[in-house]
């Protein structure tokens, strides 16, 4: 078997970083494209491996030529790289399919080595490697059948997304048997090139193959295995990260990306809080439906936009604001406080961390399991000459509780103060107890010292249209906070969420009660691992304490590595203590946590048969 390496083209998209190397010479963790390629081919024993070099193509020769890479190594030159495309550099190499079985690689990608595997190993001759179609990818797809043969070739310009369940995206590997190319690809390839030009795809051959009764060539599916195509510069972003040999490095990575999971291949996050039972899919339908004036047309701003939260949470157009996801709000009302400011911890940090430290005053609970009613609250700061007072409520990442009559007490125990109350109250709507939110006009009215944050975003699982509201019946200070944030701080698909929201009202209660029995279900599983002691949440998150010869940080990295699964340790806001928090998804995607969990806590309590099985 030989392998052939696409390599002729100029990878424009990536502007300067191939101004003066061709793409497949970017380094990803410290490691050119084309080396990582390379040596893993080499470790193969293949008679041979072709290049088909074009943009930069001494550069490239020299470099390759540099690496001492056992397999015999040949170039084939595209000169006119600049006018054609990949048919016309693979029909410059199409003598060499000819005399070998060959594996057919494009050298803009990056891959672990069982992508290789998976196809070498494959007793079939001729394969396309495909995967699953997820949101990331881009360029040709196929549709398969139950046997693997290939239905369809699909090119970008015949993409439906009405389809994308059916599709499967080429990995742009493929193998080739020396009689596929020698009775189908070779003569099919000189035949298309000759009737439409060199400035083609090779794909475009593979679907014109596809329709024949016996096409020759089958689909080989990947089940999980790691693979990237580098187009642009936040591929080599993501690469970067999903490919670091450093473990810990890659945890780091990406935990400081804050977010965009969905760019990651089949990674399930158990880290941000979001409601999945929730928003139904004839909602969904209904914004796609309108999705052409939302993307073409200006939101309404601020006036509009505080009349439809004020409608949908039942209080008056002058005491809410609407905000760009609650950070926005949390900023702008945390800039416009003075005095000494009263914060629990662990907490959500957006809020002490928009406030000055020489004037954040801290409360810690004594108990392990961070509880703390509203008396505790209140002995606390009682000496504490504190102006303002954060509480959030669930707390997050406890999960702690604080009853609505009780909360009431603490706001007229800051009233007889002078001390302004924030009550975030994000996950209050995953509480058991009725009623408790404190969006109410009575309650506002009557105690405009109090001021209500809510983030949509965590209650009604939509992170991606980042929304927010903040009430208060101090309305002077709600206008001056209106006119601090930009007149249009929400896009239109905010806007008409707030617009059509009134109408889903039973079915959000379904999806709370859905979650609030998935959370039930979830504790009881978590509580059942040796090691793991669970506290009870409020939330649509559980925190969980380990056994202390259990680190939450290795923990971490064993179920991202392993299993894909992006969980939250909570070392550095428990000082050190071993926490995690978990975010509440769904039984299937819970259940895979429960296992992998289990599986990693006996490997880092030394189970060598658990170990072994991975």
């Amino acid at each position: 078997m030989q392998a052939i390496i696409l390599a002729a083209g100029m990878g424009k998209r990536l502007k300067e970083l191939t101004r003066d190397n061709t793409k497949c010479m970017l380094r990803i963790n410290g490691v050119t494209l084309i080396e990582r390629m390379l040596r893993q081919l080499d470790s193969r024993k293949l008679n041979r491996i072709v290049i088909v070099a074009g943009y930069q193509a001494e550069k490239l020769i020299s470099f390759v030529n540099s690496l001492n890479i056992n397999t015999p190594i040949e170039f084939v030159i595209n000169d006119v790289y600049s006018k054609t495309n990949n048919i016309y550099s693979l029909s410059l190499a199409a003598d060499k399919l000819l005399k070998d079985d060959t594996l057919l690689l494009e050298s803009d990608l990056i891959f672990e080595d069982s992508v290789l595997d998976t196809l070498i190993d494959d007793p079939r001759p001729t394969l396309a490697l495909v995967d699953k179609y997820e949101s990331w990818m881009d360029g040709t797809c196929v549709k398969l059948a139950a046997d693997d043969s290939i239905d369809a070739f699909v090119p970008g310009k015949r993409f439906k997304f009405s389809e994308i369940g059916d599709y499967y995206k080429t990995v742009n590997i493929y193998k080739f048997g020396r009689e596929f190319s020698i009775s189908h690809y070779v003569p099919f390839l000189q035949a298309y090139r000759a009737a439409l030009g060199e400035n083609e795809y090779y794909e475009q051959v593979l679907r014109v193959i596809a329709m024949l009764d016996e096409p020759g060539i089958k689909a080989k599916r990947l089940t999980g295995q790691a693979w990237y195509e580098i187009d642009d510069i936040q591929d080599l972003d993501i690469a970067t990260s999903i490919f670091t040999p450093n473990s810990d490095e890659r945890v780091r990575l990406l935990q400081s990306r804050y977010g965009g999971y969905w760019r990651y291949p089949k990674l399930i996050d158990f880290c941000y809080l979001v409601n999945l039972y929730y928003p139904p899919e004839r909602m969904k339908a209904e914004i796609r439906a309108s999705f052409d004036k939302l993307l073409t047309e200006y939101p309404s701003g601020m006036r509009v936009n505080s009349l439809l939260a004020a409608k949908n949470f039942g209080v008056k157009q002058d005491m809410i604001l609407v905000g760009n996801g609650a950070a926005e709000l949390i900023k702008s009302l945390l800039s416009s406080l003075t005095g000494r400011t009263g914060f629990i911890r662990p907490t959500f940090d957006e809020y002490p961390n928009r406030y000055n430290e020489n004037e954040s005053v801290y409360f810690v609970p004594a108990r392990p399991d961070y509880a703390y009613t509203a008396d505790d609250v209140m002995e606390y700061f009682d000496d504490k000459a504190i102006a303002n007072l954060v509480l959030v409520n669930p707390d997050n990442p406890s999960g702690n509780y604080i009853p609505k009559a009780d909360v009431l007490r603490l706001c007229n125990w800051c009233g007889e103060r002078n001390i302004k109350l924030i009550v975030d109250e994000s996950f209050i709507d995953f509480a058991d107890e009725e009623d408790s939110t404190l969006l109410n006009n009575a309650l506002l009215e009557k105690h405009p010292h109090m001021y209500v944050m809510k983030s949509i975003s965590k209650s009604y699982g939509v992170p991606g249209l980042r929304l927010g509201v903040l009430a208060s019946g101090d309305t002077g200070l709600i206008e001056a906070l209106k006119k601090d944030v930009a007149i249009w701080n929400i896009n239109s698909f905010a806007e008409f969420f707030m617009q059509i929201e009134e109408k889903y009202k039973s079915d959000y209660r379904d999806a709370l009660q859905r979650l609030r029995a998935e959370r039930a279900r979830f504790q009881n599983a978590l509580s059942s691992l040796d090691g793991v002691s669970v506290i009870p949440s409020q939330a649509n998150f559980v925190m969980a304490r380990l056994d202390d010869d259990i680190s939450p940080k290795e923990l971490l990295k064993a179920l991202l590595i392993r299993h894909n699964l992006l969980i939250k340790e909570l070392t550095t806001k428990t000082n050190g203590r071993n926490y995690l928090r978990l975010a509440i998804r769904n039984r299937e995607d819970d259940d895979l946590l429960i296992e992998a969990m289990r599986t990693e806590i006996r490997c880092l309590r030394g189970d060598t048969n658990e170990a072994d099985k991975l």
